[in-house]
């Protein structure tokens, strides 16, 4: 079993705007991301989020939404709340992020087959040779994910177990862009 954590609840500051609701091709970013994880082969989706817009845009897809009210604590508090509100017979986490709009099912779906495959601890696509997200943790990293602090991330864990990593080549670099910036999200608008 595959648990799709996506995290959604941090504060756009580069953006100055909640980047999550801006719509590329009328849809917002992070609805973009949730139809590519429903349309997946994952078995649960956990939306963290801190935003009533952004629970209300998941709400009708039928995923579980869990509101993050110590989202300042950063990236770790998202992995936990998503962590704690999985189902108990997880075998990994998939950890998203909500600003990723041209990620695929076809993409989430080639992470999970590799992971039910592969008994390397953490998938992790690499799009054109840049490693990106979504990340898959075995649940055997359930204790450190609940142990990160601040806006780490998975990070740590991923550089403490390099021998433990299988990472999945994608040629189309777009499928893991995402965006922080104006500036991105006015070139990411232009693409599609």
């Amino acid at each position: 079993m595959i648990t799709a954590i996506i995290m959604a609840s941090g504060y756009s500051k580069r953006m100055g705007e909640n980047k999550l609701t801006l719509t590329i091709n009328g849809i917002p970013v992070i609805e973009r991301v949730i139809r590519s994880i429903v349309a997946s082969n994952v078995d649960e989706v956990i939306l963290v989020y801190r935003d009533i817009e952004v629970k209300n845009i998941g709400n009708p897809y039928g995923i579980k939404c869990v509101y993050n009210e110590n989202a300042y604590k950063g990236q770790s508090e998202s992995i936990r709340l998503g962590i704690n509100n999985s189902n108990k017979d997880t075998g990994g986490y998939m950890f998203l992020v909500g600003d990723q709009p041209f990620l695929t099912s076809n993409t989430i779906n080639r992470l999970t087959v590799i992971f039910s495959k592969d008994n390397s601890g953490i998938i992790c696509p690499r799009y054109d040779g840049d490693r990106g997200n979504p990340v898959i943790f075995h649940a055997k990293y359930k204790d450190a994910l609940l142990k990160l602090k601040g806006d780490n991330g998975g990070r740590e864990i991923i550089r403490k177990n390099t021998e433990d990593i299988r990472f999945v080549d994608i040629k189309e670099k777009i499928l893991g862009t995402d965006m922080d910036t104006k500036e991105e999200y006015n070139r990411i608008k232009k693409w599609r």
